[in-house]
């Protein structure tokens, strides 16, 4: 297909409020479409517009159907936002476990320095490639870079070079320790994949996924509706909650199968429960949720 150069104008907010009532969408509240349309964005509101409109490739694709209202393109916008908040409390805590896993499972038996040998590590990772980045995210070669606890090694210690694993994997990004956990020998994987009661090839997979769904929600993109392309592992054991891989209810269960080990006691569950509940309109199919997701094992 051939590229032709782009001329769409940036439009000011009653010309957008124009074009949007044009198009079908009712809008009551007229203070309020500003404030979102100065505030989000036309852009950024446009995803939440998709469901609610003709859609395809016509020259109709963007007018609306069955008169929606701007406040249900609000509600999703704003559901999306509590979702991705939720999301980002549980890979926090599982994140900050998967941390501490790289030391109490692998320092304890192979010393405080045990990512500086080769031998812990899957022979076609690139061991030399994560040492630079690890150097270079420490502040290694620049001091003023340093994280205190960082600086307070370089001042005290000549050798090893770098810090011990838990001062190290503290200073690295998450995206960082899921690669370095995928890397891993796999009798070391599966070491840190018990503590967590998930099977060792579920360890290879999801970290890496958790890593890219908080990306997502780090950077306010949308979770609702959105295709995954890093899908995580299928365990046998959780097959039917891995049946759609690519969607968000997948990420949820793997954030949920952590949770209910590194956190029993935790409501968070029951708090994605009373956020859908918070939004009627959104259904659990809307959301490619299996029936009565609730209700399996996982959840209960």
């Amino acid at each position: 297909m051939p590229r032709i150069r782009f001329n769409k104008p940036a439009l000011p907010i009653d010309q957008l409020i124009q074009l949007l009532r044009e198009r079908g969408l009712m809008i009551a509240d007229e203070a309020l479409a500003r404030e979102y349309l100065r505030y989000v964005g036309y852009y950024r509101l446009s995803g939440y517009m998709l469901p609610f409109q003709t859609g395809g490739k016509g020259q109709d694709r963007h007018l609306f159907v069955g008169t929606p209202s701007f406040d249900d393109i609000v509600d999703l916008y704003t559901f999306d936002r509590k979702l991705r908040l939720l999301l980002l409390d549980a890979i926090e805590r599982i994140e900050i476990a998967l941390r501490a896993a790289l030391s109490t499972v692998l320092a304890v038996n192979h010393g405080p320095h045990w990512y500086l040998n080769l031998v812990h590590f899957d022979p076609r990772y690139d061991h030399g490639d994560f040492l630079d980045r690890a150097k270079k995210d420490i502040g290694h070669d620049e001091p003023k870079r340093r994280d205190l606890f960082v600086a307070h090694y370089y001042e005290h210690y000549s050798s090893p070079p770098t810090p011990p694993s838990w001062m190290l994997f503290e200073a690295l990004s998450f995206g960082t320790v899921s690669m370095v956990i995928k890397g891993l020998e796999m009798s070391k994987r599966k070491k840190i994949a018990g503590a967590f009661g998930i099977p060792e090839p579920a360890m290879k997979s999801w970290p890496h996924c958790l890593s890219y769904a908080r990306n997502l929600c780090a950077h306010h993109s949308r979770l609702w509706n959105r295709t995954f392309t890093i899908k995580p592992f299928a365990p046998r054991e959780f097959a039917d909650d891995f049946a759609d891989q690519g969607r968000l209810y997948a990420q949820l269960a793997v954030a949920q199968i952590f949770m209910k080990k590194i956190s029993p006691m935790s409501q968070w569950s029951d708090r994605l429960q009373t956020l859908l509940g918070e939004y009627p309109a959104i259904t659990p199919a809307r959301l490619h949720f299996p029936n009565q997701w609730h209700q399996r094992p996982i959840w209960r």
